[in-house]
């Protein structure tokens, strides 16, 4: 398959695939060195996440060239409201064991371990979890991480997939058989084509194995070498979930599993988490500026404001100075998903305006806006639309029960979620339901 040199968006999707195959890289020479069983599990579970991101990055890849395609070939890109990303928040994810009553209660028969991790897939972005070792002692598998999916649309999927790999007792370095560098480090010092063919080629060969039929990142496993199928433990899909908006709900609930495998390992079927979402418009400021707001029904009764559309609520502030000193607003005007909107414009009297009609205890509240030029009339009839868009139709389902999502303080930001340590994630990722 040819892939040009793409510009623009396309460039940031090769440098990420860039780096992931430059972190696949590195996972296969330490793979090639380390002598202890857990590096060598850690080895092969980093591989099988960079393949997986490596995959879901070409996808990406390809739906952008597709859209590129169709804009030069004259067809225009949908015009329909684009809903405001949001984020989505997993924790506390716990499974089930199912063991005989003989193996547990009466610790009888062979002592099997495995070691299991998730991956968390939403999209192009996609997290592991860290590994637990399990055997017939454990009644649940408990993963503590945190994961955060930063930029979700209303209609994302969760993709929830459970690994495990047998553990060998009598580990030693030649049970992992011939070692062979992977071939993407040669790739990328030629051009964006070749990286990405050798890209595709080694995420879809190397360490990249599941048992399961559905679509996911899983499930692209065409039969390995013999010796790329020797190198180091292997991990196999033994379950999966798919999330939605509509499984965001208050507090620790249980999801369906679909068993992917016959394991050793004794699933019940189901999964426990926590799963919260919260629309980014809902706490990021959409638009602010100078406007003119009328004030009761006297028609020369107009206020020069500061306004900050966020959330549900239009802020006018006396000057932009009372809101770094978080003053309180001198009018709140609320947005809901039953505002009406309009926009006049403008006459040999009047500077253009927008009327926003809406109800607030019970009763119909009506207010005027004015705005000088028309650019800032076009960009917050705009604005306003947009939220009420993403207040009564795409975030609808999530406004109703309002979940909130708390930001990670500035210390964090820059610390990949499967680095932080259980203790940290927990003080640093806070949720809460108002």
């Amino acid at each position: 398959m040819f892939f040009p040199t793409y510009l623009g968006q396309d460039k940031e999707v090769l440098k990420q695939i860039e780096r992931e195959v430059r972190m696949r890289e590195g996972a296969s020479k330490l793979l090639a060195a380390c002598s202890q069983r857990a590096q060598a599990l850690e080895a092969s579970k980093t591989l099988l996440t960079c393949n997986a991101r490596i995959l879901a990055l070409l996808s990406q890849l390809q739906k952008m060239r597709n859209a590129q395609i169709l804009q030069r070939a004259g067809r225009r890109p949908s015009e329909d409201t684009v809903p405001c990303k949001g984020k989505v928040a997993l924790s506390d994810l716990r499974i089930p064991l199912m063991w005989k009553d003989s193996e547990y209660f009466k610790n009888k028969g062979e002592l099997h371990r495995c070691a299991v991790f998730c991956l968390l897939q939403c999209d192009t972005e996609i997290y592991d979890t860290g590994l637990v070792m399990v055997d017939r002692t454990l009644t649940d598998i408990c993963f503590e991480d945190t994961v955060i999916f930063n930029e979700v649309d209303p209609g994302f999927h969760l993709r929830v997939e459970l690994y495990s790999s047998c553990v060998v007792e009598d580990f030693s370095p030649g049970a992992l058989g011939p070692r062979r560098v992977s071939r993407l480090g040669g790739s990328l010092g030629g051009s964006s084509g070749k990286k990405i063919r050798a890209a595709f080629e080694s995420a879809a060969i190397c360490g990249y194995v599941s048992s399961g039929e559905d679509a996911g990142p899983g499930s692209v496993s065409p039969p390995a070498p013999p010796h790329l199928s020797a190198l180091g433990p292997k991990y196999n899909l033994v379950a999966h979930a798919t999330l939605t908006v509509e499984h965001v709900q208050e507090g620790f609930k249980t999801h369906d599993l679909s068993l992917a495998a016959a394991e050793w390992l004794p699933l019940y079927g189901n999964m426990c988490c926590r799963l919260v979402a919260q629309p980014l418009c809902m706490i990021q400021p959409v638009i602010s500026g100078q406007l003119e707001v009328k004030l009761g029904e006297d028609l020369d009764c107009w206020e020069n404001v500061y306004g900050i559309l966020r959330g549900q609520s239009l802020l006018c502030y006396e000057s932009q100075e009372d809101v770094e000193s978080e003053d309180e607003p001198l009018l709140v005007i609320p947005i809901k998903k039953d505002t009406l909107l309009c926009a006049f414009e403008r006459d040999a009297i009047h500077s253009q305006r927008l009327y926003i009609s809406t109800q607030c205890h019970g009763e119909d509240v009506s207010y005027t806006l004015t705005l000088h030029i028309p650019e800032d009339t076009q960009r917050w009839n705009e604005a306003l639309w947009q939220q009420i868009f993403n207040i009564s139709e795409a975030w609808l389902f999530i406004i109703n029960n309002t979940y909130t999502v708390l930001s990670l303080p500035p210390a964090y930001l820059n610390i990949p979620l499967r680095h932080l340590d259980y203790f940290s994630a927990r003080q640093v990722f806070i949720f809460c339901v108002t």
